[in-house]
């Protein structure tokens, strides 16, 4: 039961850290090491139920190797960016090393996938330790660079071929630097964000357990009153409790995909649903007093950047700390509207707009001078949703004006050029909306 509680806790926590946010790096690297962790796991609690244990513990030994492996992938995606390119081409054919002992069954096999697994791992704990300072806030900058130090011991005593601990508690060990260096790994994203924590994860990690309690304690009440664990039993059991943490951490995404199949003649339906699942999900984030007078120019920008790029998600603009600006609380009340999160979003979108319009020259809907290319690159990518670095979107539908800013963009605009064009139009938007704001 111990291995099954520990296996849930790795599980949820791995999905979680990925659902927070597909698109960050150092959330999914850290997602995959704790699913990692979690599959070896398991594969302990089968192995006294299986003949082939040698076979099994091969694959086990795989599984440990990935999260030193991954959370070297999450170090370096909180360092500057000249790091992760090359982080990522060394990291790769490293990475197939480790099936090392899979392959050739000998002494020397092992240590080169000992070597393969802690020099990544060392390496970028020496960065992230070099570049702390960039880390806030202090206590999870703390967590991390100490807890990493942990991890890496941990990695050390279970990937070695000799080992002064039993296998088990080197691998609990690490377990527990994994959930610690999790947690604070989603605390940095909700402080980056301008987000809260406690309140969101706590929902999501109760709501996994009692779920995960009336699906597998069937199994377990099964085990119990029968002979006892078996191997079929014991696999029925562990799958049910994957299986249900996984339909509540990933209910939104399986929603989406659902209404795809049944509403797939009723595309407004299916954007509605999804935009009142994602405001849903996205206000237990929501900090209820987020301190936007103490906020310096920077962090302001950055918090504006990011709602810009939420622009066309009402679901996400919820969470945004700039929905508690004094500005929209007056423009609600002037609208007699109702002080609701879905208002205030909206509200905020508006603000954004009216901002982006006030980077607009005058003189036509388009144009491709020096004065225009602030308003270009917000309000076509934002506020129309174009993607011109894509090859899959369908853009018969798009007016002239349209049409000319998307072969405009894909033809003589970089895409570095564009995101470096976003954050100094973001900064001019910020600056708009911090007039209205007390410092």
């Amino acid at each position: 039961m111990l291995s099954v509680v520990a296996f849930g806790v790795a599980w949820w926590l791995g999905l979680y850290l990925i659902a927070r946010d597909p698109k960050k790096p150092a959330l999914v690297s850290a997602g995959v090491g704790l699913l990692a962790y979690a599959v070896a796991l398991a594969i302990e609690a089968l192995l006294p139920h299986t003949p082939s244990q040698d076979v099994l513990r091969e694959v086990q030994g795989v599984f440990v190797c990935i999260p030193p492996l991954a959370w070297s992938g999450v170090a370096v995606a909180l360092l500057p960016e000249r790091y992760h390119r090359r982080w990522w081409i060394g990291l790769v054919p490293l990475g197939l090393l480790v099936l090392a002992p899979v392959v050739i069954d000998s002494e020397w096999a092992r240590l080169l996938r000992a070597v393969d697994v802690l020099l990544p791992l060392v390496l970028s704990l020496a960065l992230l330790v070099r570049h702390r300072a960039r880390l806030r806030p202090a206590p999870v900058r703390m967590v991390l660079v100490v807890v990493s130090m942990f991890l890496v011991l941990a990695a050390v005593l279970v990937v070695l071929p000799m080992s002064v601990l039993p296998s088990w508690l080197a691998v609990a060990a690490m377990g527990l630097d994994l959930v610690l260096l999790g947690v604070a790994i989603a605390a940095f994203d909700a402080f980056d964000e301008g987000q809260a924590i406690r309140a969101d994860m706590g929902r999501s990690v109760l709501t996994a357990a009692v779920i995960a309690l009336v699906f597998g304690g069937q199994v377990g009440l099964a085990m119990a009153v029968s002979s006892g664990p078996s191997l079929p039993l014991t696999a029925l059991l562990l799958g049910s409790v994957a299986a249900a943490i996984s339909v509540q951490v990933l209910a939104n995404p399986l929603q989406s995909l659902l209404d795809r199949v049944a509403f797939s003649d009723a595309p407004e339906l299916r954007r509605a649903r999804a935009e009142l699942r994602e405001a849903e999900e996205a206000l237990p984030r929501r900090a209820n007093d987020p301190v936007l007078d103490g906020l310096d120019d920077a962090e302001f920008a950055k918090l504006t950047r990011r709602a810009l790029g939420n622009y066309g998600d009402l679901g996400r603009l919820v969470s945004s700390p700039l929905t508690m600006l004094p500005s929209i609380t007056d423009s609600l009340a002037e609208k007699n509207l109702p002080d609701q999160p879905l208002e205030r979003a909206n509200e905020l979108k508006r603000l954004l707009l009216n901002g982006i319009l006030q980077l607009k020259p005058s003189g036509g809907d388009f144009g491709t001078s020096d004065e225009w290319r602030y308003y270009n690159a917000l309000y076509f990518p934002y506020v129309l949703g174009l993607r011109p670095y894509s090859r899959r979107d369908r853009n018969d539908k798009l007016d002239e004006t349209a049409k000319r800013a998307l072969q405009w963009f894909s033809r003589t605009v970089p895409e570095r050029t564009l995101y470096n064009w976003q954050n100094a139009a973001a900064k001019l938007v910020a600056a708009g909306l911090r007039q209205r704001t007390p410092r």
